[in-house]
C-alpha cells in the first residue's frame, strides 16, 4: 500500500475518533426523529456508513 493511502486511512481514523467521541455525539441526542429513527442512532450509523464508503474508495484506488 502506498504511503499516501495509509496516511488517508490514518486521518480518517482520527476524524472518526473525534466524531464518535462522547461530547460530539451528545450534540445529536435530541428528541426528534429522522426517517422514523431517533436522531442519536441515525447520526451514529450515518457516520459509520460514510466512513465505510470513504475507506472503500481509498482502498479501491490502491488496488487499481
Amino acid at each position: 500500500m502506498k504511503k499516501r493511502h495509509e496516511q488517508k486511512l490514518v486521518v480518517l481514523s482520527i476524524i472518526l475518533l473525534l466524531l464518535l467521541n462522547v461530547p460530539f455525539i451528545l450534540i445529536f441526542n435530541l428528541g426528534g426523529e429522522v426517517f422514523g429513527f431517533p436522531t442519536f442512532y441515525f447520526s451514529i450509523f450515518s457516520i459509520w456508513l460514510f466512513s465505510i464508503i470513504i475507506s472503500f474508495i481509498i482502498l479501491r484506488r490502491h488496488y487499481e
